[in-house]
């Protein structure tokens, strides 16, 4: 793993050393701070270029096609809301998906389950223990977004995400985010529709390089990524990870995510 992750500036195979406590450390202030933090150049030079390479013919041949209209809850409505409520603005997203089954043997795959990488993650977000996802299909995603293309506002249902850019887009393709625009006891609803008014100051846009791990809070932090423009296409790896062994997707949401159960 040292010749894929650049493990002297992170040191994830040094767990407990003073190297090891202090990106704990500095992981968990940028949490609390800014609901994110980034591990930039976390893959060494030139494997991000290698990955998309293993992983490009499987996205233009076989990957998925998502295309949807949807609100930023991805619901169909709101019981406490009007239908025509500003917080329920419909958006488009587009993109593209590689599943786990689709790449055995990748890159990707190899960093995703990397235990010390699983260890960190953990200790960075407070958890006694990560799992990998059982899912054959869902454990691993990697999502392209093409000229035109964007994944639109929304809310996670996980707490925290994780995710590694591969490609970056020409122009666009950033994540643009509002952290902690709601929380569990208070959904702000006239928040939400600021935010999608464009009219809340506290949003952000984070320009990401090849190769970064980023981590954020998900849940409450309403996110898009913004439409790519130019020759390249967006491509970043989501890594699912659980505090529960053996997680499971139901066929009903492999079907809605992935266009099939199996």
């Amino acid at each position: 793993m040292k010749d894929i992750l650049d493990l002297d500036r992170y040191p994830l195979d040094r767990e407990g050393s003073a190297e090891w406590k202090r990106l704990v450390k500095t992981s968990i202030a940028a949490l609390e701070a800014d609901g994110m933090f980034n591990l930039e150049g976390f893959l060494r030079p030139g494997v991000a270029e290698r990955a998309v390479q293993e992983i490009q013919p499987v996205m233009a041949t076989r990957s998925h096609v998502h295309k949807r209209m949807h609100n930023i809850y991805f619901k169909p409505d709101i019981p406490e809301l009007a239908p025509d409520h500003p917080a329920l603005r419909k958006v488009e997203t587009i993109s593209h998906t590689v599943c786990a089954d689709q790449i055995p043997d990748s890159l990707v795959l190899a960093i995703y389950e990397y235990e010390p990488l699983l260890r960190f993650l953990a200790a960075a977000m407070g958890k006694t223990r990560l799992h990998v996802m059982q899912d054959p299909l869902a454990r691993t995603n990697v999502m392209a977004y093409r000229a035109g293309e964007a994944l639109n506002w929304h809310f996670d249902r996980s707490e925290f995400t994780t995710t590694l850019l591969l490609q970056a887009a020409q122009r666009g393709g950033d994540l643009e985010y509002r952290t902690d625009l709601r929380s569990d006891d208070n959904p702000n609803y006239d928040g939400v529709a600021r935010l999608l008014e464009g009219r809340d100051p506290e949003a952000r846009i984070l320009r990401m390089m090849p190769g970064t791990l980023n981590v954020f809070r998900g849940k409450n932090t309403a996110h898009r990524v913004t439409t790519v423009e130019g020759e390249y296409e967006r491509m970043i790896a989501v890594f699912s990870y659980y505090e529960k062994l053996g997680v499971m997707f139901s066929d009903e949401e492999r079907i809605g995510f992935y266009g099939r159960a199996a």
